[in-house]
């Protein structure tokens, strides 16, 4: 049974002015610090720029009652049900705590499987590209082998190449792991994963912070990725190319303030991963104990996030 608070936060996500909404980073930050009442009554106490462009389509939004937004929010968890997903908001005691760590946190999430605040709390990325070399799907295999050996929950983004050979390396070794996915909860892309999906959701959990009706759209998997950093300790970048989402992912994981580690041959290979490592916003590591050392002795110095403040990446409501 969904709560009141529940209904009242996803009904601010409803809003759509002139396909505009409030940035939905926005509502999570100031429902996390309890100003939902100060929300539903137009009013935004947070100050920034991204606050400020916000308000006037949330009062706009607020002409009309949050009531008449509740028949699209039971519409989709309606459809959310069917595939057997739940809820979870940042109102909630099971909301990943990963996430309340970052300033781009999603208001919601529609997860599959189970959460396990635990073992989901040492959860590390491994991803790369889509078009993956035998070499990088090698790397990739024993990478999320060898982490998962040391205890940590294997995190990626169910996408073709890398990331499909991590999940698939930590379900082969009874390992827990999260998929973080760019549609809504009740669709699978690629659907060739489909089943790799309901072996996550089985033994893992497969989280989405789209409506569930969500389709796959340019915008979802940049968005995706600011989900997969932040619910996890650090990202391993295995393989990718200068167009490759892995490269947006390690720039919003340092962003974010996580650990970026990437692979000596990826720095040695590209222009961008050496530039990361020059600036101090990456790790290069030449092997698993490394990466295992840097997450887990403090030596990792950790950056103060520098969010983008215009909510360019704000997550959709559509």
């Amino acid at each position: 049974m969904i709560s009141d608070a529940q209904l009242r936060l996803l009904a601010l996500c409803s809003i759509r002015v002139e396909n505009k909404s409030v940035d939905w980073s926005l509502l999570a930050r100031c429902a996390l610090r309890g100003e939902l009442d100060s929300l539903c009554n137009g009013h935004i106490p947070e100050v920034s720029a991204v606050a400020k462009k916000s308000l006037p389509v949330l009062r706009v939004g607020l002409k009309q009652s949050l009531a008449s937004y509740y028949g699209r929010i039971e519409e989709e968890i309606t459809q959310a049900e069917k595939v057997g997903a739940k809820l979870t908001t940042v109102l909630d005691a099971d909301y990943p705590s990963n996430l309340r760590n970052v300033r781009d946190l999603p208001p919601f999430i529609f997860y599959r499987g189970h959460l396990h605040e635990e073992a989901d709390a040492r959860s590390v990325a491994v991803v790369g590209t889509r078009d993956a070399s035998d070499i990088g799907i090698s790397r990739a295999k024993r990478v999320a082998r060898e982490l998962s050996e040391a205890g940590f929950t294997i995190t990626s983004g169910l996408a073709r190449g890398i990331d499909t050979a991590a999940h698939q390396t930590a379900l082969a070794y009874q390992r827990r792991t999260i998929a973080v996915i760019g549609t809504g909860i009740t669709r699978c892309y690629p659907k060739e994963n489909r089943s790799l999906s309901e072996e996550i959701a089985k033994h893992g959990v497969v989280l989405s912070q789209f409506w569930p009706s969500r389709p796959p759209g340019r915008d979802t998997f940049p968005r995706r990725n600011h989900v997969t950093s932040a619910v996890s300790l650090g990202s391993v970048v295995i393989e990718a190319s200068r167009t490759s989402g892995a490269k947006m992912q390690a720039r919003v994981a340092s962003e974010q303030g996580r650990p970026v580690l990437l692979l000596q041959s990826l720095v040695e290979q590209q222009e961008w991963a050496r530039r990361m490592v020059s600036a101090s916003a990456a790790f290069a590591i030449s092997s698993t104990e490394q990466a295992i050392e840097l997450l887990t002795s403090g030596a990792v110095r950790q950056q103060s996030p520098h969010p983008r403040d215009t909510g360019q990446l704000s997550f959709d409501v559509e």
